[in-house]
């Protein structure tokens, strides 16, 4: 069972018939996600690929019945207005590709999330894929390549780096080991579920016997998985690369997020604190699928 996202998952999209949302829209349907239903407002009784679209959250889940997951395609000034209207609606699962959320905006947003017990991707995150099964955002791109590059299988991928969470998965299919679930948690200085989170919920699927994380410099993400390992949370293999170790503090790097302060958020600090957690770490990221060989067998 994947984590997140199945086949009968039942999907929103916010901001529908937007230039993003109907080419996204396309792409989720089309793999095969469960798409009940859009929302544009003033767009209400439209429909976008066979897709029904309603002028607000509420008439929508009136009509096509209650919603498991909302993805918000929105410009990011109006962000903090969706989320809200799909939570206070009952969505429980919000997907944000949008970047470039004001700071104070996505604050408000995962406390709000917190406080209705929901879970947020992103900001920032091109969404998460269940190969074979649903999409849920804009990973893989198109059609062709998500069927291509995502093949199911035994390996949980977790990244934040949107092109990196489908270069580890083409390895990954390459090799003949495939995914249980791929997830971008997003490229802002904010995001709303956690390396560590997702381990946890990796560690409860039977699918997944191991798990790839690709991490970067920046927050402390990476520290805050090691901990989930070092606690017990999570006892399935985790095999990890960190990039940006050449980066000294101050400098920016891949994006707002990936900012290090000194002796904090660090390529040596996130390494240090995996391996003594009995994370297996990589040096370069093609050395990735052949820890991951070695350690499924």
């Amino acid at each position: 069972m994947p984590i997140l996202l199945n086949k009968n998952t039942r999907v929103l999209i916010q901001g529908i018939t937007g230039r993003e949302g109907s080419a996204r829209s396309k792409l989720m349907k089309d793999y095969g996600t469960n798409v009940i239903a859009g929302v544009t407002p003033g767009k209400g009784g439209r429909e976008v690929w066979g897709i029904p679209v309603y002028d607000t959250v509420e008439k929508a889940l009136k009509e096509r019945g209650a919603v498991d997951l909302s993805v918000t395609f929105v410009p990011a000034p109006y962000a903090k207005e969706a989320v809200y209207e799909a939570l206070d609606a009952g969505v429980k699962i919000v997907v944000m590709p949008v970047e470039r959320v004001p700071i104070h905006d996505a604050l408000d947003i995962l406390a709000y999330a917190k406080r209705c017990e929901a879970r947020v991707i992103g900001p920032g995150s091109l969404g998460l894929i269940t190969p074979g099964e649903a999409i849920a955002g804009w990973i893989g791109g198109t059609l062709e390549l998500a069927r291509s590059v995502f093949k199911p299988g035994p390996v949980g991928v977790m990244s934040r780096s949107g092109g990196q969470t489908t270069t580890l998965c083409w390895a990954l299919t390459e090799a003949g080991l495939g995914e249980s679930t791929a997830i971008h948690v997003g490229s802002e200085p904010l995001v709303g579920t956690s390396f560590a989170e997702l381990l946890t919920l990796f560690e409860e699927d039977e699918q997944t016997r191991l798990v790839v994380m690709f991490g970067e410099i920046g927050t402390q993400a990476e520290e805050e998985a090691a901990e989930v390992l070092k606690e017990g949370v999570f006892s399935k293999p985790l095999v990890a690369y960190v990039t940006g170790a050449a980066a000294k503090p101050g400098i920016r790097f891949s994006h707002a997020s990936a900012i290090i302060e000194e002796g904090r958020g660090t390529a040596e600090s996130k390494i240090k604190a995996l391996m003594e957690a009995g994370a297996t770490v990589v040096e370069k990221p093609e050395e990735v699928v052949v820890k991951v060989k070695e350690l499924i067998r």
